[in-house]
């Protein structure tokens, strides 16, 4: 099934800060200028890791919304499945970038696991799992040039 247009866009745009944090660890000019324009918060590995932190922490909140849909048994499993990335990324993230990117991987990783556990339990739409792998595959490889 195709992905509706308003989902693909939103997260594609919610790519944004993976793929200029990857292009500021790869570019030494694009760092400098990224330092000098916006902060050090803006640039990678911060940027990278910080907004890696949120998204994984927000995608906790989606997963929650789809364990809503669930019942009985089912449910108290997926709501405690819902809130295992914000916990994973708050024990893990902060031993130093490259084992923070590690376990962040890790997280993304894991996080497309969960995803289609819910989509197997009929709990997503339809084309959720098309838009996850692409923009699971995107991040990850961002986060990988910190590797």
């Amino acid at each position: 099934m195709k992905i509706p247009a308003a989902p693909l866009a939103l997260g594609l745009a919610g790519l944004i800060p993976f793929l200029w944090g990857a292009g500021t660890y790869l570019s030494a000019d694009l760092y400098a200028w990224g330092i000098q324009t916006l902060g050090p918060r803006f640039v990678a590995p911060f940027v990278l890791l910080n907004y890696g932190q949120i998204i994984l922490a927000f995608m906790s909140g989606v997963l929650w919304g789809f364990a809503t849909k669930s019942s009985g048994d089912a449910a108290a499993i997926n709501y405690t499945l819902s809130v295992l990335p914000a916990l994973w990324v708050f024990f893990t993230i902060g031993s130093g970038p490259i084992a923070s990117a590690i376990y962040m991987i890790a997280g993304y990783l894991a996080l497309l696991a969960l995803d289609y556990a819910f989509a197997r339990q009929g709990l997503t739409p339809p084309w959720w799992m098309r838009l996850r792998l692409l923009l699971t595959a995107i991040v990850v490889a961002c986060l990988s040039v910190m590797i």
